[in-house]
C-alpha cells in the first residue's frame, strides 16, 4: 500500500513538473514572440516612405497631424518621424500611425513649439536593441564615436530646414530639471552645466544665442538615469 502511495506520489510530481516547464516554455515563447513583433515595429522601414524631399514637407501631413518634423542622425539608424502629442506620455506608446506599440515613436516634447522656434528642444526615443529607434545614443558616449557622428538633420513641418552640430553628451537621472524641463531651461546655466559633467565635450564654444537640441533616451527600464546628446540647430534654407 505504501508503495503504491509513492507511486502515485511520484507520478504527481512528474505530472506537475511537467506543466510547471510547459508554461514556462510557452511564457519563454510568447515573450521572444513579442520581443520580434516590438523589434519589427521600431525597424519598419516603410515608415521611410514619408521621409520628404527637399521642398516637400507636406507629406508628415499625410502620415499624421501629429508628425511634426523628420530626423536623421548621420550614418545611425536614427532615421524617424518626429511626433508631438498634447501631453509627453501620448506617444510613449503609441508608434507614428497612432496604433499601440511598445517601441513607441520619437517625439518633441509637448512643452517646445513645434516648429522649432525654442531656444531649446527636447526629444525622446525609447532605447531599443541594434541601435534601433534611439538605442544608437549608446555610442555617443565613447569620444571617437562622437567625434565620427557628428552630423544630422531635422526638416520641420513648416519647410524650414536644420543641420545638427552635436557637440555633447551627458549622463543625468529624468529628475535633473535644467535639462528635461525645456520650457524652464536657462541655456547658460546649461551650457556650464555641460562643460561641468559632460562625457563627451566640444571645445568650440557654443553660444548661448544658438539653437539646442537635445535627443534623450533611457539607459534601462530600471533606472532613471538617460543618456543626452546635444546639437546645434543651424537653418540651412
Amino acid at each position: 500500500m505504501l508503495r503504491k502511495s509513492m507511486i502515485l506520489a511520484h507520478k504527481s510530481i512528474d505530472y506537475t513538473v511537467g506543466i510547471v516547464s510547459l508554461v514556462l516554455f510557452l511564457i519563454c515563447l510568447y515573450a521572444m514572440i513579442d520581443a520580434c513583433h516590438v523589434y519589427e515595429g521600431a525597424n519598419d522601414s516603410g515608415i521611410l516612405k514619408y521621409k520628404p524631399a527637399i521642398g516637400n514637407t507636406g507629406i508628415l501631413r499625410e502620415l499624421s497631424e501629429d508628425c511634426i518634423a523628420w530626423l536623421t542622425v548621420d550614418d545611425t539608424k536614427i532615421d524617424y518621424p518626429v511626433m508631438q502629442g498634447k501631453t509627453n506620455r501620448d506617444y510613449l506608446n503609441k508608434d507614428p500611425y497612432g496604433a499601440f506599440s511598445l517601441s513607441g515613436s520619437i517625439f518633441l516634447d509637448s512643452r517646445n513649439d513645434r516648429y522649432f522656434g525654442d531656444g531649446y528642444s527636447m526629444i525622446y526615443g525609447h532605447h531599443m536593441e541594434y541601435g534601433v529607434m534611439f538605442g544608437s545614443l549608446d555610442g555617443f558616449a565613447d569620444k571617437d564615436y562622437f567625434d565620427s557622428h557628428r552630423t544630422g538633420r531635422l526638416t520641420v513641418i513648416n519647410g524650414t530646414e536644420y543641420r545638427i552640430r552635436f557637440f555633447a553628451s551627458c549622463k543625468a537621472p529624468a529628475t535633473e530639471t535644467l535639462i528635461f524641463d525645456p520650457s524652464e531651461t536657462d541655456k547658460g546655466a546649461l551650457l556650464s552645466y555641460l562643460e561641468r559633467n559632460a562625457l563627451v565635450y566640444d571645445p568650440e564654444k557654443v553660444s548661448v544665442e544658438a539653437k539646442v537640441i537635445a535627443l534623450s533616451t533611457c539607459q534601462s527600464a530600471e533606472s532613471y538615469e538617460r543618456i543626452i546628446v546635444f546639437g546645434t540647430l543651424t537653418d540651412i534654407r
